[in-house]
This record gives structure tokens, C-alpha cells and sequence, in this order.
């Protein structure tokens, strides 16, 4: 196998007209690995049930199984005398795999079974190869992968992540996917879970946040079977609405070593809050959640407090769906820290009254790449308590980030290390709740003077004068292409 595949299979698909994108490439690569794992989990158990005696009915049909179609085998190498290629291939996997696959949806007993995650995965995506010779060199490739042992599976766990934060980085919508995994661990290590508590990321995306939280508990010393069971089955729940990042959070987590993630392919911000009950709650919340966008007032209608903000709806929800003494880390769009939209005012007040808001991480600009021109700040928060008090930390490394100079676990390590005891540095500051203005509960404080940096700091000043900027010019993107 070459040292990274996912590079080989991103040369074939460059060749192909119908794969133009790095969206489109790890699309088209992970419903094939999906399929390549399925197989190869179905025949461990297989030999699994037949060493007990037992008989093993497999989720598919024999014609629709990867050692069937895409690799027969014939004395361990596949059998090009059977194996189909070109229009053929084309033909099999457009009209017989993709419905097959696809019918697992209606045919599915519970959200929660492999059978209708299938059903989501391929009624949501498409084969994007025009050419089958391409799709052939592409399925040759990925037959040579391995997943019998877990070294087997965290190494294209690896390599995975790589390809996952290459589409982060591509521009376009990339970024939405893809949140920076040195501040993930560091949001992780702050909340530290523990084994038999729940975590939750109600916008998973490519499932950064509960990948890196198996990570972290797996480490753990001296776990038993039902530690391990925990872990597998009763840990990790997420909710995705966009197809795309649904299929993506899925492989990931199946290569980290969830065989059957809990991740429910819906919006949201579908669900009424007021709906949410004490056995739908977590005791960890983790997230990126999209910011930026615009929800329908249909959805709107689901919050006690009516805003278009997709980010500050999701702020209401993880409220909704923490635990008493449960803890959150969740990413924020910084500007939404200190908008005086009414909307928002309460919003920050229902947090600062009803949670212990205790860190506020600064992040500097391009700190998430696909996002380039915005600042974002990291809030850390328990329920079960009001906030006294607030730990800032503004995270100023001596480099301006960018692609060749991504964020890197060793600029978060004086955060992680003073954030401990909430020490008191030029980068880190404390203000207490009576300091904070009660009529704008503005949470964009300067360290040195107590007002607010929104209407105070040159530098913040220029951000928004710059994202505007980036804003105005996607308009005008927009409404060149309609011309």
C-alpha cells in the first residue's frame, strides 16, 4: 500500500470529470471505504459465529457484498476474468448497488441499526466517478485496505484525519467540516469526561469532537470489558443534518473503533427545546456549530428566544440538552459575544444566569482556516450554578496563521497549563459578574480597562470591518454569477 492512499485515490479521481473537489473526493472515497469495512466487519463475524457453532445472516445479499462485486478474489488477488470495469461497472453501481443500498432507509426497523445508516449513507450521496476504468483503479486501491487489528484501523484512523483536514483547508464550504483537532483536545482535556458519561455534538460534522473524546477516554489505564462496552455502544451521540458530513462523521468514527456510531442524520434545530427531557440530556456537550447562517421562522418557532442566528439556536439547544452538573465547550463566532441584537443580550444572559461560564478561550484570526477572516473564542460552562466569575485567555502566538503555519497543539499549552488554577498573565485576565454590563451582557471585556472591546478595541474594530469586507464581496460573487 502506498504511505498515504488517500493521495493515490485523490490522483485517480482528479482524472475523472466528475470529480472536481476535495468535497467530492472524500465523498466518493468514503461511501467505498464504508462499503470495503462492511464487508470485512461481516466476515470477522461470520468466522466469529462459526467458531461458537453458530450460523451468521449477513446484512447484504450476496451480490451486493464488496468481495462479490468490487473484489473477487482468486487465490488472494482479485480476479480481473470476473471483476467488472469500465461501462459495466459504471452501469452496476448506478442502477442496482446505489438503489439496493439506498432501500436500507424504508427497510430499516430503528435509527440506531447499521441497516439504516446504510440507507441514510447511500440515499444521500451519489457515485461521482464518469469514468469506470477510474472507479476500477479507485476500488483497487482500496481493497488493499486493512481493519482486523486496531493498529490497522488508527492508522487509516490517521490518515483519514489528514484527508478530512486537507478538505478543511481547500476553501469553499470545507471548513465547515473541519475544526482544528490541537483546540478539539484542548476543549476535550478541559471537560474531561469520564468513563459512563454521556457526550454529545448536536452539529457533528466530521465528528472531530467525539473521535478525539474516544481517544481520550480509551487512554484511559486499566479499562474493563464494560468499560469497553461503555464506550462502544452507550458514550458517543451526535446529530448531522447535511448528507455529506453524515457519511463523513460515520467513517471516521468507525476508524477510530465505533462499529456503530450513534449519529442520527437530521436537523437539529428541528426539535423543539421545550421538548427535550431529562433522559435526552448529556452530561458532556461538545461543539463547532455553523455560524453565519439563517434559519426559517418555522424553525425559529422551536426556542424560547427567536433569532435567524443559526450559531445562537444551537447555543439553545446544548443549554436544553446538558445535564445539571453536565459541561460544555462550544466554538462562537466572536462578534456574537458582544451583538446587541436583543436576541443575543438574551441569550448571554440566560447563559450567565443559569450556567457557570468560567472560561472564555480568545482565538486570533485564520485560527480555523476555512474561515478565514473571522475570530472565534472557545466558551467552556456547567450547568447547575450561576456565573460569578469569568477566566479569559487571549491566545497570542508570535505567528500570523495560515496554511503553512496552522494551529498546533504547543500554542494551546500555556492555555491548558494556567487555565488549571485561572492564573493571571498579559494573555489572561478575570472579570467578575458585577463587572459585566447588565443591559448588553457583553462578553468581549479588555483586560485592562473593563470596557468593552467592542466598542473600544482597534483591533476588534478592524475584524468586523473585515469580515464585512469578506461579506460584501461573496454578495457580489452572487449576484455576478446571476447576471
Amino acid at each position: 500500500m502506498a504511505d498515504d492512499p488517500f493521495n493515490a485515490i485523490d490522483e485517480e479521481l482528479r482524472k475523472d470529470a466528475g470529480c472536481t473537489t476535495e468535497l467530492d473526493y472524500i465523498g466518493q472515497t468514503s461511501w467505498l471505504l464504508f462499503l470495503k469495512y462492511l464487508d470485512s466487519m461481516e466476515s470477522r463475524r461470520k468466522l466469529a459465529a462459526e467458531i461458537q457453532g453458530k450460523s451468521y445472516s449477513f446484512i447484504l445479499v450476496e451480490e451486493f457484498r464488496w468481495s462479490s462485486w468490487a473484489a473477487p478474489k482468486k487465490d488472494g488477488e482479485i480476479d480481473y476474468n470476473i471483476a467488472m470495469t469500465g461501462d459495466d461497472l459504471l452501469d452496476f453501481v448506478n442502477d442496482d448497488l446505489f438503489p439496493y443500498l439506498a432501500g436500507f432507509h424504508q427497510r430499516a426497523t430503528s435509527p440506531d441499526t447499521i441497516e439504516y445508516k446504510i440507507g441514510e449513507i447511500f440515499g444521500e450521496l451519489s457515485n461521482l466517478a464518469q469514468q469506470g476504468y477510474t472507479l476500477r483503479n479507485v476500488i483497487d486501491i482500496i481493497d488493499e485496505f486493512e481493519f482486523g487489528t486496531n493498529e490497522e484501523k488508527y492508522e487509516m484512523s490517521q490518515l483519514y484525519e489528514d484527508k478530512i483536514g486537507r478538505m478543511g483547508n481547500a476553501g469553499r464550504n470545507g471548513g465547515e467540516y473541519y475544526t482544528p483537532r490541537p483546540l478539539i483536545r484542548a476543549m476535550v482535556t478541559i471537560t474531561d469526561p469520564k468513563i459512563g458519561e454521556t457526550i454529545y455534538d448536536g452539529a457533528v460534522g466530521s465528528a472531530g469532537f467525539l473521535c478525539e473524546a474516544y481517544d481520550y477516554l480509551k487512554s484511559k489505564p486499566n479499562l474493563s470489558t464494560n468499560d469497553l462496552s461503555t464506550l462502544q455502544n452507550d458514550t458517543f451521540y451526535g446529530k448531522e443534518k447535511k448528507g455529506l458530513a453524515y457519511v463523513i462523521g460515520i467513517m471516521n468514527m468507525i476508524l477510530h473503533g465505533i462499529d456503530a456510531p450513534n449519529i442520527i442524520h437530521t436537523n437539529t434545530l428541528g426539535q423543539n427545546v421545550m421538548d427535550i427531557q431529562e433522559k435526552d440530556r448529556h452530561d458532556i456537550v461538545l461543539a463547532n456549530p455553523p455560524f453565519g447562517g439563517k434559519e426559517r421562522k418555522e424553525i425559529q418557532q422551536n426556542f424560547p428566544i427567536r433569532t435567524g442566528e443559526t450559531a445562537m439556536l444551537f447555543v439553545q439547544h446544548f443549554m436544553k440538552k446538558l445535564r445539571t452538573g453536565g459541561r460544555a465547550a462550544i466554538v462562537l463566532m466572536g462578534s456574537l459575544l458582544s451583538d446587541l441584537e436583543p436576541s443575543f443580550v438574551q441569550i448571554r444572559k440566560e447563559l450567565l444566569s443559569n450556567f457557570n461560564l468560567h472560561t472564555i478561550l480568545l482565538c486570533p484570526m485564520n485560527t480555523f482556516l476555512g474561515a478565514k477572516g473571522v475570530r472565534t473564542a472557545v466558551l467552556f460552562f456547567e450547568k447547575g450554578s450561576a456565573t460569578r466569575e469569568i477566566w479569559y485567555y487571549k491566545l497570542n502566538p508570535s505567528r500570523n496563521f495560515g496554511k503553512k503555519n496552522p494551529l498546533v497543539s504547543k500554542d494551546l499549552a500555556e492555555f491548558l497549563e494556567f487555565q488549571k488554577n485561572k492564573t493571571i498573565s498579559n494573555n489572561s485576565w478575570i472579570f467578575n459578574i458585577d463587572e459585566i454590563d447588565s443591559n448588553t451582557y457583553d462578553l468581549l471585556m479588555d483586560r485592562s480597562s473593563g470596557a468593552s472591546s467592542e466598542v473600544e478595541s482597534p483591533t476588534t474594530l478592524y475584524s468586523k470591518l473585515n469580515e464585512f469586507d469578506i461579506e460584501v464581496q461573496e454578495i457580489m460573487k452572487q449576484l455576478r454569477g446571476g447576471i
